[in-house]
């Protein structure tokens, strides 16, 4: 065993804590003063070029956006106001894989959408599961890594996935969908999309509610078998970008309902798992789905490169009405994201046209940097305030959202609430919602993850881990993989 070595930032210095971001107490704002946190996540976002690092492959198409119910008691933004329709783009994508990695290898599914409003740009980043693996962003590059290849080999190992969920236990949610149908779709199709984050509504009295998003396939959600997705691994690779494709060639076009999930300000407070905590979901018996309207995908790109891959979604793309919470999670995603944007395509990324709004002006005193194209008359001043009536902020119209903190700066994990556990809900999915024959694949996933450990601490912390979620299931692995 090496001597244990302490973590230091890359001048050498030695870091505080590479768990906890800086926050104002355990559940309020990331400080932007985190010099660790913006190294760490700054270095993150430029170790791949050109291709997203993660989210490389995938594929997408455009569409409309059609509001069919009132919820202009929760939210004043225009975008979600009695018969609204806007254009849309939706991207899909694979978290780990690289550009060319087959699109049926077991993983997670991005689902970035884009609304085109009056009011400006709004993006929800979202996946095809309600939650995500961890609930801090500074462990985010460190999540991707594991999930990644080796440096040594280049080679995509088990040991090291694993050794990261096994030390890492709020893992065991999303893990549980991922080794679950989730993490097989039939298609993009046939798979839900989900904010996953909370967020927040402003509605025109001021009043402000705390929301998650639920996108339903209206085509289903059906999943593929590890035998199947292993032989179109090997035959077609394409196959998510292929059918998407082709369906809306045919006019098949998808559709999606959008539910949310809306809790009142002040129960966010007391409500018996932590509502910002990504980690988690919401019951629907205690906050059910409420129908918004429907998105429909019925055209494809005219340029893949140009519309699809160009394209750059970031939540901080926020409109009046709409806001963010305090999610550790999306916290730093707001700062990460344009960031790897400016990285990945420049500077000016939002002047390209499928990133520039598409129905509103945008007037700024932003100007020059690489790649400018778009610039404002010679007579228009480039800084605010001025004495010329160039344009001026006006916080009433961008209606910004915020909550009470408790003020000291700490690096500590959010507020455990009353029901909170990293494997309870993961339990919940593999007793309550799994039916017998998705158990028993389930089992079969897992006996196949187990197979590919080679360390055995590791391993036995692979046991301990899904004993942890289903003390039955733990056992069965366990009997399964030391015969």
């Amino acid at each position: 065993m090496t001597e244990p070595t302490f973590t230091t930032s890359q001048t050498g210095t030695p870091i505080p804590s590479d768990q906890h971001s800086l926050t104002t107490g355990p559940d309020g704002i990331t400080a932007l003063h985190d010099r660790f946190l913006v190294e760490k996540l700054a270095s993150f976002n430029r170790e791949r070029v050109p291709e997203r690092n993660p989210h490389a492959k995938g594929g997408g198409a455009f569409g409309r956006f059609v509001v069919t119910e009132d919820v202009s008691r929760f939210t004043k933004a225009a975008v979600f106001q009695p018969g609204s329709e806007v254009e849309t783009l939706l991207r899909f994508s694979s978290v780990a894989g690289e550009q060319g990695s087959p699109d049926t290898w077991r993983d997670v599914r991005g689902f970035a959408l884009r609304f085109y409003t009056t009011e400006g740009n709004y993006d929800i980043v979202g996946n095809n599961t309600p939650v995500f693996f961890i609930r801090d962003a500074i462990k985010f590059p460190d999540f991707i890594h594991s999930q990644k290849r080796t440096g040594a080999s280049g080679l995509r190992d088990a040991d090291m996935q694993w050794d990261f969920w096994t030390l890492s236990p709020e893992s065991a949610h999303q893990v549980t969908y991922l080794m679950g149908e989730r993490g097989l779709p039939r298609s993009w199709r046939h798979m839900n999309g989900y904010g996953s984050h909370t967020f927040s509504w402003v509605n025109g009295e001021g009043e402000q509610f705390w929301v998650k998003y639920h996108f339903k396939s209206r085509q289903g959600v059906e999943a593929m078998s590890n035998e199947e997705a292993q032989h179109l691994a090997g035959t077609d690779a394409d196959y998510y970008r292929r059918d998407l494709f082709e369906a809306i060639e045919r006019e098949e076009f998808p559709v999606w309902d959008l539910f949310v999930q809306v809790m009142p300000y002040e129960e966010g407070k007391t409500y018996r798992f932590n509502p910002f905590d990504i980690t988690k979901t919401w019951s629907h018996a205690d906050y059910p789905l409420i129908k918004v309207g429907e998105l429909t995908l019925d055209r494809n790109p005219q340029n893949f490169f140009a519309e699809i891959e160009q394209a750059a979604f970031s939540p901080s793309n926020l409109v009046p009405g709409i806001g963010i919470s305090p999610d550790k999670m999306l916290m730093g995603r707001v700062f990460a994201y344009p960031d790897a944007q400016r990285y990945r395509i420049g500077a000016n990324y939002n002047q390209l046209p499928v990133n520039m709004p598409h129905a509103a002006e945008v007037r700024n005193y932003q100007h020059e940097g690489q790649m400018r194209y778009h610039y404002a008359p010679a007579t228009m001043p480039v800084h605010a305030t001025n004495s010329v009536g160039g344009p001026a902020a006006d916080g009433a119209r961008a209606g910004e959202v915020s909550w009470e903190t408790d003020g000291a700066l700490v690096r500590a994990a959010q507020t455990l609430r009353s029901d909170d556990s990293d494997f309870g809900q993961a339990g919940t999915l593999y007793r309550d919602v799994f039916d017998e024959g998705q158990k028993a694949a389930f089992l079969e996933t897992l006996k196949g993850q187990g197979a590919g450990i080679t360390v055995p601490e590791i391993r036995e912390r692979f046991f301990w881990y899904w004993g942890q979620v289903d003390a039955g299931l733990g056992e069965q692995l366990r009997a399964a993989l030391s015969a």
